[in-house]
């Protein structure tokens, strides 16, 4: 310890690191606390920036539907010559019109004149008579309406228009959207207006809060972040957690370790509250902190690996080489030295990486061609063994059942050679619809004959379907015989049809039976086994052709089945039609 307390090395690299090291850590701090605040104060201006503009964006919003209510008072259209009468009173309650046009269609227009509008309804005052238009043509349940309520609110200020917070409309039926309502009283100004303003009815219009969301993107909140707006009353009227209350909402933005940002929308005199987590808003700038810490530390590793490196530098180099010599003896060549001069350790460790790499290459180079010569032997072995001994066995037997005079017998044996020609090659996976109707009808052929002429095979091709259109290799013939198994033995005769239909860009064959058929439940199984993910344990033939045709063509393809109990089953398959 005291010799090396006496080493100039080890003086010299302790110099370096409080030299180096001191100034970085001063200068490092002061740029980081003032790069810190101006990061805070252009972050937070922005985001406020932005929540005035949306504010803005949101009122321009609000004043668009008021417009659109106003439409009520519209007494002028394009090519008259003369007012409509402009007695609202006789209008609604006599005619059940507004502007001259019922008032169903004056609702209509309301609804399709923005894509966020979703259902209109008007409540004559004269009788509670309840119009309403929805823009999927949902019914409406009058008893789940909250119309008391919303005129009772309305009751103060019978001439302005008022907003109504976020709700569910399920008073339309199978309805579950959340929307806002803007409701405006119907006047009758056709006499003198007086201090009782004479309500005709009053207007209700559903607006989606996907409006709100549009808005939403140009923020770029985080998911915890929140963004609220609230009436003067304390009354939330949208945000975007919603399940968020409104005591919640007031015990968070409380909390310091939030941003809170407000901007006023005059049209509904309601606040746009913008609650930002200051962690995710300054993220990046706790990165950038973060970053130089990490700097300063790796920097100061660095100086002391250095100062140990310089003091250690002759004898590392040699001690490196004797362990990768090691490591080579043991079996491993992967090792590799790097070479960082051009001294003789450098050259000496340059000659020891060539020597285990030519020492790699010729160990390759024998083994690789041990394992040609293998694969050699072994592809001869097998080009040995082939198919063809078999259609010859198979035509030899064919031939000695002709010379016996059993047609039938040769006839079968010839189709069973045919099948298993087409089944045995494998060198393709899709033929033409020619092809696989040809082995379909070698394969129908035995079954007539196993089962005495019992079972008739139909096919139907369209005129515009050409038989050289590729499908999917052996995928009719399972589905043939499944027809016959489950659907036609059960009976004494029966019929298979198939049926090959061009649909635009896809190619359609049906296969129908006459057979029992299926009831709904035995139908429901098999669907849902022909879409399971787990390994099949019954109607393993039409789920092997389901999953082949979406293999190779896609999602959009498949097979379908439709049955009806004693009166058959079908089976469609489709392929695409090439371009």
């Amino acid at each position: 310890m005291r010799s090396f307390s006496k080493s100039v090395f080890v003086r010299f690299s302790a110099s370096f690191i409080l030299v180096g090291l001191i100034p970085l850590f001063a200068l490092s701090y002061f740029s980081v606390q003032i790069f810190s605040s101006y990061v805070e104060r252009y972050t937070t201006s922005n985001q406020q920036q932005m929540i005035m503009y949306m504010s803005y964006n949101l009122n321009s919003a609000f004043q668009q539907y008021n417009d659109i209510s106003k439409l009520m008072y519209n007494v002028r259209y394009e090519g008259l010559s003369e007012h409509i009468n402009q007695n609202q009173t006789f209008n609604v309650n006599e005619l059940e019109q507004i502007n001259s046009i019922p008032i169903d269609s004056f609702l209509k227009t309301l609804v399709f004149s923005d894509k966020y509008i979703t259902g209109a309804y008007f409540v004559r005052a004269s009788d509670g008579q309840i119009y309403s238009q929805e823009r999927e043509n949902r019914g409406l349940t009058n008893e789940l309406l909250p119309i008391r309520k919303w005129k009772e609110k309305m009751r103060s200020q019978p001439s302005k228009a008022m907003i109504f917070p976020t709700h569910h409309d399920d008073y339309f039926i199978g309805s579950k959207r959340e929307v806002f309502t803007l409701a405006r009283n119907l006047i009758d100004t056709s006499g003198r207006l007086g201090r009782e303003h004479k309500v005709v009815g009053t207007l209700f219009l559903d607006i989606d809060t996907t409006m709100f969301k549009q808005f939403l993107n140009e923020l770029s909140l985080g998911a915890q972040d929140e963004l609220i707006l609230v009436n003067d009353q304390d009354q939330m009227y949208f945000s975007n957690q919603s399940k968020r209350t409104m005591d919640e909402f007031l015990s968070k933005s409380k909390d310091k370790e939030m941003l809170v940002l407000r901007e006023d929308i005059p049209f509904v005199n309601s606040q746009l509250v913008a609650i930002i987590h200051r962690a995710g808003l300054f993220e990046q700038l706790f990165s950038a902190r973060a970053t130089v810490y990490l700097a300063i530390l790796i920097c100061s590793i660095v100086s002391i690996v250095m100062a140990t490196w310089f003091s250690r530098r002759l004898a590392a180099p040699i001690r490196k080489l004797i362990q990768q010599m090691a490591v080579v003896e043991s079996g491993n060549l992967d090792t590799r030295l790097p070479v960082n001069s051009n001294d003789e350790i450098g050259r000496l460790t340059l000659g020891f990486n060539r020597m285990v790499e030519r020492l790699r290459v010729h160990i390759d180079e024998a083994y690789v061609a041990q394992i040609k010569q293998k694969q050699t032997e072994l592809n001869a072995l097998k080009s040995q063994i082939r198919p063809h001994y078999l259609y010859n066995t198979l035509e030899v037997i064919r031939m000695n059942a002709v010379d016996k005079e059993a047609e039938e017998v040769a006839d079968m044996i010839h189709a069973l050679s045919n099948q298993l020609k087409y089944v045995i090659d494998y060198g393709e996976d899709r033929v033409d619809l020619s092809r696989e109707l040809e082995h379909l009808h070698d394969y129908f052929y035995i079954i007539s004959v196993r089962y005495e002429n019992r079972y008739v095979l139909e096919c139907d091709i369209a005129a515009d379907v050409q038989v050289e259109w590729p499908i999917l290799k052996l995928s009719l013939q399972p589905i043939v015989e499944n027809a016959i198994q489950h659907g036609l033995r059960q009976k004494k005769k029966g019929t298979v049809k198939i049926s090959v239909e061009r649909r635009e860009k896809d190619l359609e064959i049906t296969i129908y039976d006459n057979g029992v058929g299926m009831d709904n439940d035995t139908l429901k199984h098999l669907h849902s086994n022909l879409n399971s993910s787990a390994p099949p344990t019954k109607s393993v033939g039409l789920r092997n052709v389901h999953e082949r045709i979406r293999s190779m063509y896609g999602k959009d393809y498949g097979l379908s089945v439709r049955s009806q109990e004693h009166v058959g089953t079908s089976v469609r398959l489709c392929f695409p039609v090439p371009e």
